[in-house]
């Protein structure tokens, strides 16, 4: 009988402010900088400040585009 690997992966589909740093690879005040500047698009779940992953995505594209 083999093992059963039902491990299920739940891939986040909104970041912390500091996951969302890790994940661009700059600071939490870079971050909080292209929130303030409209750039980067934010959600808010109680008091947490959530940035959607689709938001991490337009942004490089934004940025892609522009350089």
């Amino acid at each position: 009988m083999e093992p059963n690997n039902n491990t299920s992966v739940v891939v986040p589909v909104a970041y912390r402010v500091d996951e969302a740093a890790e994940a661009l690879r700059v600071s939490r005040d870079s971050i909080y900088e292209l929130i303030r500047s409209g750039r980067l698009r934010t959600i808010k779940v109680g008091k947490r400040r959530l940035v959607p992953l689709v938001a991490l995505t337009e942004y490089v594209t934004a940025e892609m585009g522009a350089a």
